[in-house]
């Protein structure tokens, strides 16, 4: 069973027909499923959004995808968004461990073929959502092709750091600090208000002031920085997927030049090991090439789109 939840229309700025419901994880745990466009016919994009983001945020794909003839539906993962958090501290984001993540999963499946959203399903995994979906694909997610825009399948760490951040995880974690920032991170005043100067995600000033617009009218969104206990799942799960071949699936991939924030090395190395799989590298693009300058996004629509449509 689901119920309604709130969605905030006014700044999603998606498809008039947008509406949210909470589900329900089989742990337990209440998650939020924004869907639009239920009445598409060419299938259902299934976006898997990073850390810290939320339903609102993917409301401009979701009118790129019903304007190319698809559905979309976007999760609050456990942690972030309007679903449940662990600690309820909204200044720290936290999991214990990534295979959660797939029990949120299941329900978004469970919610996506309830409400009988077209099929087939894609996916399109951003970030933290990239490396959720890489195991989901894996492990066989009824997806015809999938879409990954900076997938974090490793981090943009020094070698001396990734030791520090190995190390401090697991000695934090023995000692019961695993909610407690992970090194290099503090605390944010307000949880997901940062500087376009300082910001690491996109080029393009419209894109950043209205997702930071979202954040400001509605503070429940937001995300602080990464806790010890996220790191260290984090670093185990990219280990873990990295000893794994690549599905034999239909893959596109975006990577943005400036990419600062995951590993690019990481993204070529699993490319290159993608059979059925495409490496789309963006000149300039920084981690978010979706809400990139006009001319990025435009290319990364079209490649997006002839994935899915070449595979229905």
């Amino acid at each position: 069973m689901t119920s309604a939840a709130p969605y905030f229309e006014a700044e999603a700025k998606g498809p008039a027909d947008g509406a949210a419901s909470w589900l329900r994880t089989e742990d337990g745990l209440r998650l939020r499923a924004g869907v639009w466009g239920r009445d598409a016919k060419k299938g259902t994009v299934l976006i898997f959004p990073g850390r810290t983001e939320y339903v609102e945020k993917y409301g401009f794909l979701a009118t790129e995808s019903l304007n190319r003839g698809y559905a979309s539906l976007a999760v609050d993962w456990r942690g972030q968004g309007l679903a449940d958090r662990e600690p309820a501290d909204r200044t720290v984001g936290h999991v214990n461990h990534f295979d959660e993540f797939q029990r949120d999963v299941a329900a978004v499946l469970s919610h996506a073929r309830a409400l009988g959203l077209p099929e087939p399903y894609y996916l399109i995994g951003h970030s933290m959502g990239g490396c959720i979906a890489l195991r989901w694909v894996m492990d066989g997610a009824p997806v015809k092709a999938v879409a990954f825009s900076a997938p974090m399948w490793g981090l943009a760490l020094s070698p001396a750091l990734k030791t520090v951040a190995r190390i401090s995880t697991s000695v934090g974690y023995t000692f019961g600090l695993k909610h407690r920032f992970a090194p290099g991170q503090k605390p944010n005043p307000v949880p997901g208000i940062i500087d376009f100067a300082e910001n690491l995600l996109t080029a393009d000033r419209q894109m950043f002031d209205d997702f930071q617009a979202q954040i400001r009218a509605h503070p429940e969104l937001g995300l602080g920085n990464a806790s010890l206990g996220w790191l260290r799942a984090a670093l185990m799960e990219m280990s873990a997927l990295d000893r794994r071949p690549s599905p034999d699936l239909p893959c596109t991939t975006f990577l943005g030049l400036d990419e600062a924030i995951v590993s690019p090395s990481a993204i070529r190395d699993r490319m290159g090991r993608w059979d059925n799989g495409k490496l789309v590298e963006l000149p300039n693009g920084r981690h978010e090439v979706l809400l990139e300058v006009p001319a990025t996004r435009s290319r990364v629509h079209d490649e997006l789109f002839a994935l899915f449509g070449n595979h229905g």
